[in-house]
Protein backbone atom coordinates (compact mmCIF):
# COMPACT_ATOMS: atom_id res chain seq x y z
CA UNK A 1 0.00 0.00 0.00
CA UNK A 2 1.35 3.10 -1.13
CA UNK A 3 1.73 6.45 1.63
CA UNK A 4 -1.11 8.85 0.85
CA UNK A 5 -0.46 12.12 -0.96
CA UNK A 6 -1.39 15.24 0.73
CA UNK A 7 -4.24 15.88 -1.45
CA UNK A 8 -5.82 12.24 0.10
CA UNK A 9 -4.50 13.04 3.73
CA UNK A 10 -6.36 16.87 3.71
CA UNK A 11 -9.58 14.40 2.49
CA UNK A 12 -9.42 12.42 5.16
CA UNK A 13 -9.18 15.07 7.37
CA UNK A 14 -12.36 16.80 6.19
CA UNK A 15 -14.23 13.16 6.59
CA UNK A 16 -13.46 13.38 10.32
CA UNK A 17 -14.33 16.48 10.79
CA UNK A 18 -17.42 16.21 9.47
CA UNK A 19 -17.69 12.55 11.88
CA UNK A 20 -17.38 14.78 15.08
CA UNK A 21 -13.15 14.57 14.91
CA UNK A 22 -13.42 10.73 14.29
CA UNK A 23 -9.35 9.73 14.63
CA UNK A 24 -8.51 13.23 14.07
CA UNK A 25 -4.85 12.93 15.58
CA UNK A 26 -3.95 9.74 13.35
CA UNK A 27 -5.06 11.95 10.07
CA UNK A 28 -2.89 14.89 11.41
CA UNK A 29 -0.11 12.63 11.47
CA UNK A 30 -0.98 11.46 8.23
CA UNK A 31 -0.99 14.80 6.49
CA UNK A 32 2.15 16.16 8.18
CA UNK A 33 4.17 13.23 6.83
CA UNK A 34 2.89 13.75 3.35
CA UNK A 35 3.68 17.22 3.71
CA UNK A 36 7.22 16.56 4.78
CA UNK A 37 7.79 13.33 1.39
CA UNK A 38 6.38 16.34 -0.99
CA UNK A 39 8.22 18.84 0.34
CA UNK A 40 5.03 21.31 1.40
CA UNK A 41 5.37 23.80 3.77
CA UNK A 42 0.93 24.25 4.97
CA UNK A 43 -1.87 22.34 4.41
CA UNK A 44 -4.51 24.38 2.04
CA UNK A 45 -8.01 24.04 3.07
CA UNK A 46 -11.42 25.02 1.81
CA UNK A 47 -13.50 26.74 4.39
CA UNK A 48 -16.75 25.72 2.69
CA UNK A 49 -15.85 22.39 3.75
CA UNK A 50 -15.43 23.19 6.91
CA UNK A 51 -17.72 21.95 10.18
CA UNK A 52 -17.75 25.17 11.82
CA UNK A 53 -16.83 28.08 8.79
CA UNK A 54 -16.96 30.83 10.82
CA UNK A 55 -13.59 33.06 12.29
CA UNK A 56 -13.09 31.12 15.54
CA UNK A 57 -13.79 27.70 14.14
CA UNK A 58 -11.10 28.17 11.64
CA UNK A 59 -8.72 29.45 14.20
CA UNK A 60 -9.50 26.73 16.63
CA UNK A 61 -8.15 24.44 13.76
CA UNK A 62 -4.83 26.33 13.16
CA UNK A 63 -4.14 26.23 16.63
CA UNK A 64 -5.16 22.39 16.73
CA UNK A 65 -3.00 21.65 13.76
CA UNK A 66 -0.29 24.00 14.23
CA UNK A 67 0.57 22.25 18.02
CA UNK A 68 0.70 18.91 15.84
CA UNK A 69 3.59 20.46 13.69
CA UNK A 70 1.41 21.59 10.87
CA UNK A 71 0.53 24.53 9.40
CA UNK A 72 -3.02 25.32 7.67
CA UNK A 73 -3.71 27.97 5.38
CA UNK A 74 -7.19 28.67 3.62
CA UNK A 75 -8.02 29.25 0.17
CA UNK A 76 -8.99 32.38 -0.83
CA UNK A 77 -7.38 33.90 1.85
Amino acid sequence: MSEPTVAEAVERIYGSLQADNADIDVHIATLKAALAREGVREAVFDPARLVQNNRSGRKLMQAYFRQRGVTVKYSGS
